[in-house]
């Protein structure tokens, strides 16, 4: 348990000796998972990096979900599209969702390492088009698992589209939900995107939901 990775910031609520004894206690890393952390903790823009926490909630569900069909809105360099698909049965499938090619094309290699880049559908557009062109598909209601992790002033966008895909019973996750405390006086695009989604969410009907302080905040719904 001692080589495994450990945090690049401190955890909201919980001190750094803590952190590192839940990781080093309760997290399962792949080798390829091992090397795409130390590859993109030092990048210059490693925040966006999914979480080891965030990582082995993920595989929790996959795995108590039975799921096949997830989506993942905002792959970086690729880290939780690598979780979720060595969480994956054979034939499951996570559909990324990204607007460049220069963080993904890092990631292809840590799939490839894995033995799990067969199940990675990488679709570099906008994700707004990819879920609608899901939804044209006749997709509604197939999704198992879907991870938001891209642009905040589009979340609300990235809800509503996935509250079509996402099957009963299903689960949507939004990271960076506290927006580094920020969400507290928005006075900012990002911030206040985040904000009002926020109180969306608490109002809304169609859903249930729960935020984990773990992160930066993570959200996770499901349908009423």
């Amino acid at each position: 348990m001692s080589n495994l990775p450990v945090a690049y910031d401190v955890k909201t609520g919980v001190t750094e000796e803590m952190y590192k004894y839940m990781i080093q206690h309760s997290v399962h890393l792949h080798p390829a998972q091992k090397d795409l952390y130390e590859f993109t903790k030092n990048h210059d823009r490693a925040i966006m990096m999914t979480a080891l926490d965030q990582c082995s909630l993920f595989t929790f569900f996959v795995k108590i979900l039975n799921a096949k069909n997830t989506i993942d809105v905002g792959v970086f360099t690729g880290l939780s599209s690598l979780t979720v698909a060595l969480a994956l049965p054979e034939d499951g499938k996570v559909i990324g969702c990204d607007v460049s090619t220069e963080y993904t094309d890092h990631a292809r290699k840590y799939w490839k390492q894995a033995g799990v880049d067969h199940k990675i559908d990488l679709r570099i557009r906008p994700a707004t088009e990819t879920l609608q062109e899901l939804i044209n598909q006749g997709k509604e209601g197939t999704f198992d698992f879907v991870f938001i992790d891209a642009d905040k002033p589009n979340y609300d966008a990235y809800y509503e589209l996935s509250l079509k895909l996402i099957r009963k019973g299903g689960i949507i996750a939004f990271d960076n939900v506290f927006f580094h405390g920020d969400v507290l006086k928005p006075t900012e695009p990002q911030a206040q995107a985040i904000d009002t989604l926020n109180k969306k969410l608490l109002t809304d009907k169609r859903v249930v939901i729960t935020t984990l302080a773990i992160a930066d905040g993570l959200t996770l719904v499901t349908k009423a």
